[in-house]
C-alpha cells in the first residue's frame, strides 16, 4: 500500500465515512490497469485512485456502492472485459471489494513493539478494533505491516501518549521490562480511568510490579484491577501463544463490559 492511499483511508475512517476499497488482484490478457491498482469508493462515488477508468471503473464503482448497502464486507468478481463490461479489450480481470467501516468503538493501546507485540498486533488487526502501538525503537515499529487499523507512535516518553488516548482504551503494557512498565502503569492508574490494564510478566514479576506501584503511592484498589500476568492461563511461553491468550482476555473483558453496560 502506498502512503497516499493509507492517508486517504485513515482520513475517511476518522471522518466516520464508510467506504469500499476495490483492488485489481488478477489480470489475464489485455486490461487498462495492472495488478495492484486500487480505488476507494463512498456512497457518492469515486473518492480516490483508478482501476482503469471508463466502463470498468464505472461498473466497479457501482458494485462497490451496492456492497456498502449490504451486510457482508467482502466481494470478489472476475469480469471478462468484453462480455461482462462491454469493452473492446479481450482480457479478464479479478477485483476484490472490501468494505472499510468508520473507526471502531473498541480501542486498544499496545505499549511495546517486541516479539509478543509483533504477534499480538497481527492478531488484533483482524478484529473490529483500532490499535495504537507505542515504542521508542523505530526499527521494531517498522516490522509491523501497514494497516488502516494500526497507528504507530515512536517516542522515548511512552507514558506521555496516555493523555492522547480515548478514555475507554484498553491498555496493554508489553514493553522491554519492569522499568518501562512501571511509569506507564502508574500514570494510567493515577491520572486516568481506563477500562482495562494489563502487563506482561511472570507471577514473580507481577508481585514486584504491584509492590512497586504501591510504594509509588498507587491505591491498592486500583492495583487489584491490573491483569498481570496479562492473558488467560493457557498455552506456552512462545510469543504467538502469549499473544493468543492476551487476545482471548481482551475479548472476554470487552464482552463482559458490554453485558454490564
Amino acid at each position: 500500500m502506498n502512503e497516499e492511499f493509507l492517508i486517504q483511508l485513515a482520513t475517511l475512517r476518522e471522518a466516520s465515512t464508510a467506504c469500499v476499497v476495490v483492488t485489481m488482484v488478477s489480470v489475464r490478457g489485455s486490461a487498462p490497469q495492472e495488478v495492484g491498482a486500487r480505488i476507494i469508493v463512498g456512497n457518492l462515488g469515486l473518492l480516490y485512485g483508478t482501476v482503469g477508468g471508463g466502463k470498468i471503473e464505472a461498473k466497479a464503482i457501482q458494485s462497490a456502492k451496492e456492497l456498502l448497502a449490504l451486510d457482508n464486507n467482502h466481494h470478489f468478481v472476475e469480469w471478462n472485459l468484453q462480455t461482462d463490461v462491454g469493452m473492446t479489450c479481450g482480457g479478464v480481470v479479478g477485483l476484490f471489494f472490501e468494505k472499510i467501516l468508520p473507526l471502531s468503538d473498541w480501542k486498544i493501546a499496545v505499549f511495546g513493539a517486541g516479539h509478543v507485540s509483533q504477534e499480538l498486533v497481527r492478531l488484533l488487526v483482524k478484529l473490529d478494533c483500532d490499535i495504537t502501538c507505542i515504542d521508542p525503537r523505530p526499527e521494531w515499529l517498522e516490522k509491523f505491516p501497514e494497516h488502516f487499523r494500526l497507528k504507530k507512535i515512536q517516542t522515548d516518553d511512552m507514558k506521555s501518549v496516555l493523555k492522547t488516548l480515548h478514555p475507554k482504551t484498553f491498555i496493554t503494557s508489553v514493553t522491554m521490562g519492569h522499568a518501562f512498565d512501571l511509569p506507564i502503569l502508574k500514570e494510567a492508574m493515577t491520572m486516568f480511568n481506563f477500562p482495562y490494564l494489563g502487563a506482561i510478566g511472570s507471577d514473580s514479576k507481577a508481585r514486584v510490579l504491584k509492590a512497586d506501584l504501591k510504594k509509588s503511592g498507587v491505591d491498592e484498589k486500583l492495583i487489584e484491577k491490573l491483569h498481570c500476568p496479562i492473558g488467560e492461563a493457557f498455552g506456552n511461553n512462545s510469543p504467538v501463544e502469549i499473544a493468543i491468550s492476551i487476545v482471548a482476555q481482551l475479548l472476554m473483558v470487552r464482552d463482559q463490559k458490554k453485558i454490564n453496560s
